[in-house]
């Protein structure tokens, strides 16, 4: 692709906003990777958000950047990039994500990214911009990871209530509420692998249209450390609206049933991002959790605050891409 004239200062002030975006992302969906181990009682609210802060940063050593590189050149095509594109899909994501908190829904950070690029790049260069083969991928994991969340965690709820069966209530609470330890820190690693990555992939974008670094180059280092602490301080500062409606208004659950949508919530995870696959952790642990809680009674669900979450979800992308259009605009017509 040709490079575009940015110059050094635009695309520091711009690598500032994407780690914004990157703490935002860890601020807002720190919800999903405490919200059951602090409603269960198994952590106080700050050891919870250490304990997952850690593991969000420790997915550095475990993870291939396949993520990274789908967002950076999966989604759009890479001869259209330029500062406005970016700003104006950060600027959107960031502002569907405050919008989100404030009303306590967990919708995905990752899918308002992905609704950003898609309406920077129309609102600059038509439809023929997006790559298709991208974004369906993406698309078709607003389904697949919530539901394979949904029959993992499920099926592990079952499981262990088969395999529990003759013991004791109070000994199977003492387990798990050690057991729940190990899951929260398994989802936080899928988290941190995941999420921490989309931001590397915009940022990378950039510095490919800066001429800064080229396409088969790989990640500079600084971007990836940067992108993995700037999310782990993301999620030390926690999202306490979503945690609520993430651990308690869903269903109620008991430390087994935390470990088993957790647990259930990383597998998913963990296949995405080996997959290279930018899915969101908002709805594969929502789906984990409705799986819980459907493996014990349909009732035990509140289907009607499910409801108002999976509206969130198809609102976000459509939501998200609209104020990332008029952002980009905002910004070509002010500094072209």
């Amino acid at each position: 692709m040709e490079t575009v004239s940015i110059s050094l200062g635009v695309v520091v002030l711009l690598v500032v906003v994407a780690l914004a975006f990157d703490f935002m992302n860890g601020f807002h969906d720190a919800a999903n990777s405490i919200a059951t181990v602090v409603s269960t009682r198994v952590l106080k609210p700050y050891q919870a958000v250490m304990w997952a802060a850690f593991f969000n940063f420790a997915a550095l050593f475990v993870f291939h950047l396949k993520v990274a590189t789908t967002v950076g050149q999966g989604i759009i095509d890479a001869s259209v990039v330029d500062h406005h594109i970016v700003f104006g899909a950060l600027v959107g994501a960031i502002a569907w994500n405050i919008i989100t908190w404030y009303y306590g829904l967990p919708s995905s950070s990752s899918h308002a990214l992905i609704g950003g690029l898609i309406g920077a790049a129309v609102a600059k260069s038509g439809f023929w911009a997006l790559q298709s083969a991208g974004i369906y991928k993406t698309l078709l994991f607003i389904v697949i990871s919530p539901t394979l969340g949904f029959l993992l965690a499920g099926f592990l709820m079952v499981a262990v209530s088969w395999i529990c069966r003759r013991t004791t209530p109070a000994r199977v609470d003492r387990w798990f509420r050690r057991l729940q330890l190990v899951s929260a820190a398994a989802y936080s690693l899928g988290h941190g692998g995941n999420d921490a990555q989309k931001t590397m992939g915009i940022i990378v974008m950039l510095l490919i249209a800066a001429g800064l670094t080229g396409p088969k180059d790989p990640i500079p280092m600084w971007v990836v450390i940067s992108c993995y602490v700037t999310i782990s301080l993301g999620t030390m500062f926690g999202g306490w609206r979503i945690v609520r409606t993430m651990g308690q208004k869903i269903t109620k659950l008991k430390p087994v049933g935390g470990f088993c949508a957790e647990t259930g919530g990383a597998m998913t995870l963990f296949l995405a991002t080996g997959l290279g696959i930018p899915v969101s952790t908002t709805h594969t642990i929502t789906g984990a959790i409705v799986g819980v809680g459907s493996a014990h009674s349909i009732s035990a669900v509140r289907w009607g605050v499910a409801g108002n979450i999976v509206l969130a979800w198809i609102l976000t992308i459509p939501c998200a891409a609209t104020m990332a259009a008029i952002a980009w605009w905002a910004s070509f017509s002010l500094f072209s």
